[in-house]
């Protein structure tokens, strides 16, 4: 059986390769750049490392800086018609998923009609079908992999829904670690658990393939060997370097094969609660891999022993149970809330977080466990009360 294999046309990764920028915007011969960045990351000064070698070459520069958390959809409607206005050849997207997300949008929305809702997967009455501009990713976090997938995702008003297509890929990803050093030790965390998620979902996704399971596995080795250290010693050179490898081999694992019930029920969290997209999967990790945990055992025991733990001497069964229980004390020792109580979710609100999860059917046909309705609902209530809850395979 054939499987479609797909990757991002260019790649720079390792310490330093931020030094690649200049040529590329060279070969793409740039006269004008929109830049999409965080106002907080401008505010350190970090831009420079984009706006020096620009400014060696000329080129002019729009600096936007209205980026937002989780940015909900009027925020990318406000981009696009921004990008519209500049008339620019070349987009340069640098900070978290956040504002690589809305560069994607504005390179390849604003050269199609209509409004960004017009794109949207739930809503779409519209087709992206052409390449727009061309865009160059450079992520300053490690964990949403969007520099090497093709999808923007966007809030609504109690969900998430995304636009995906092969056109909104970007013509470089610029993957530095050195340019995570001075990420705060919350975002870490949230966005280390986030890549991980990314990774233990693709490798059980029923959309996994092998060139996805040698990805995932990789990555699941290098964040959860180093996570703990980049919380904890945020100048650690080498934690850093394993950080930035496994969240850009997490997210060419997650392009790949997918990501499914764990994403489907944290879209909803970060709708309506605006908790952050590496907290809403990190406190639902658990409980989503321990409810389909009887369908991928096996994988799971693959799980746990590219965690670094030896399972020879146990059952499937018994592996798959222990990951369970790392990826809870994982979560545990970088500080993040375990339940949906301690994010101030009420119990009487897993209703509603039920009937915008079931929405997301793309993500739920992936999951080896069919997740219906009662099946997200419990898995919320577990969540809230703190508790593992199996489903019947």
């Amino acid at each position: 059986m054939s499987e479609k294999v797909t990757f991002p046309p260019l790649s720079y990764t390792g310490w330093g390769s931020i030094s690649n920028l200049k040529v590329e915007v060279e070969r793409f011969q740039a006269k004008r750049v929109l830049l999409v960045t965080d106002p907080v990351l401008h505010d350190l000064g970090l831009t420079q490392k984009v706006l020096d070698p620009l400014k060696e070459l000329g080129v002019s520069v729009d600096i936007y800086t209205k980026v937002v958390p989780e940015p909900p959809l009027q925020v990318g409607e406000d981009l696009v018609k921004y990008a519209r206005a500049q008339n620019s050849d070349l987009v340069i997207g640098l900070g978290g998923g956040s504002a690589l997300d809305l560069a994607k949008l504005a390179g390849g929305i604003s050269t199609h009609p209509g409004i960004v809702k017009d794109y949207l997967n739930l809503t779409a009455t519209r087709k992206i079908t052409k390449k727009g501009i061309p865009t160059i990713l450079i992520p300053t976090t490690s964990g949403t992999g969007s520099e090497v997938t093709n999808i923007v995702v966007l809030s609504l008003e109690t969900t998430k829904d995304v636009i995906a297509h092969d056109y909104l890929l970007a013509d470089v990803a610029i993957v530095d670690p050195e340019l995570t050093i001075s990420l705060p030790a919350k975002v870490t965390a949230a966005t280390g658990i986030d890549a991980l998620t990314h990774a233990i979902e693709a490798y059980v996704s029923k959309g996994s393939s092998p060139v996805s399971d040698a990805l995932a596995l990789q990555a699941i080795r290098y964040i959860s060997s180093s996570i703990r250290t980049a919380v904890y010693e945020g100048e650690n050179k080498e934690a850093r370097i394993k950080m930035s490898y496994g969240s850009y081999l997490a997210g060419l694992a997650f392009f790949n094969a997918g990501v499914a019930g764990v994403h489907a029920l944290a879209y909803p969290l970060g709708g309506l609660y605006h908790i952050s997209h590496g907290e809403s999967n990190a406190v639902l990790l658990p409980y989503v891999m321990g409810y389909i945990r009887s369908s991928c055992e096996k994988r799971m025991k693959d799980i746990y022993e590219a965690m670094g733990f030896n399972s020879s001497t146990k059952s499937l069964q018994e592996a798959s149970y222990l990951c369970i229980n790392e990826l809870n004390r994982l979560i545990s020792d970088v500080n993040i809330p375990l339940t949906l109580k301690e994010f101030g979710i009420m119990e009487d609100s897993l209703v509603g977080l039920t009937d915008d999860a079931i929405k997301q059917a793309r993500l739920l046909a992936r999951s080896p466990l069919t997740l219906e309705y009662n099946d997200i609902y419990t898995i919320y209530k577990s969540a809230f009360e703190g508790r593992i809850v199996e489903g019947v395979n």
